[in-house]
Parts: C-alpha cells; structure tokens; sequence
C-alpha cells in the first residue's frame, strides 16, 4: 500500500468510491465535477495500482480544517488504508498550521483511536455553514462530531470576529 496526493486521472476512482458511501447516507454525495475541482484537497491510499481508500482535507481558515469524504473499498477494509488517509490528513493539517480539526461521523470509535475526540456541534460554526444547513438531516443529524483531541479547545477555534456575529445568528438542536 502506498499513500500520496491525488491527481486528477485519480478523480473517476474517488468519486466512485465516494458514491458507495453516500447512497445510504454514510458520506454527503459529491458530483465527479466537485472532485475534480477540489482533487488537491485529496489524499488516496493505492495498491496494486488501484486507488482503494481516499480522504480529503477541507480548510476553513487558520483556525479549523474538517477531514471529510473518507471512504475505503469494501474489498480492502480492516487492512489499515482508511488509517493511513487520516493520519495523511492530519500531518496535511499540522504543515499548514490549522489550529483544530474536525469531523462528523457515524462510526466515533474509528476516530477515536486515531487521536480524536467527540465535540460539540456549536464549536464547528464554519462546518454548519458550509454543509450542514442545506442538509436534510439538518434538525435530525445522527453524525458526531469530533475534535483532533491533541489541539487544546480553548486555542484551538480562535475565528475573527466577524464570524462570529455571522454564525451567532443560527440555533441548532
């Protein structure tokens, strides 16, 4: 197994890995269009030449990026590939200095032993901007999210004010 930056020629492996995971709902859909113009976003994990796990690194600002659209080929589970993209991100993370990383997750304990932590929705205000208010699982979310436990809270979301006011404007349940 080998772990790298994807290329676009790898968008068409991403993007169907990505739609085996979000017809249930798993991951958020994304169109082939979408991979290709975010593909520097994306880390992928190959063997054998084929691309059998990706994940990419969305950055919101100094502050916060999320590790998002993780997904493995079911053929290559539990063999280490969707590990190797996160720690991949994580390092992505730290060499641009991003204060805190985050995710949302169905499967916690995965992440868990990766260094992460369950956090509170209200502390990722970007991340409810960006996706979350045109979902429609938006009031009935089952997703947690969760915190790169080695960045401290209290540094870690340091947003401009401006952002601030702007996201104080939306109640979540």
């Amino acid at each position: 197994m080998r772990t790298r930056r994807a290329m676009l020629p790898d968008a068409e492996a991403i993007h169907r890995l990505i739609a085996q995971y979000s017809g249930d709902g798993t991951l958020l859909p994304r169109s082939f269009a979408d991979v290709c113009e975010n593909i520097r976003d994306f880390v992928v994990v190959e063997s054998g030449g084929s691309v059998i796990a990706c994940g990419a690194l969305h950055i919101y600002g100094p502050h916060l990026c999320e590790v998002r659209s993780i997904a493995v080929s079911p053929r290559a589970r539990r063999q280490g590939a969707g590990r190797r993209v996160v720690r991949s991100l994580i390092r992505d993370a730290r060499r641009h200095n991003i204060g805190s990383i985050c995710l949302f997750t169905r499967i916690p304990a995965f992440f868990e032993r990766l260094g992460f932590a369950p956090g509170r929705r209200e502390d990722l205000p970007d991340k409810i901007f960006k996706d979350c208010l045109a979902c429609p699982r938006l009031h009935c979310c089952d997703e947690v999210p969760m915190l790169y436990a080695r960045v401290s809270m209290p540094d870690a979301i340091k947003m401009p004010q401006p952002l601030l006011a702007r996201h104080e404007l939306v109640t979540l349940r």
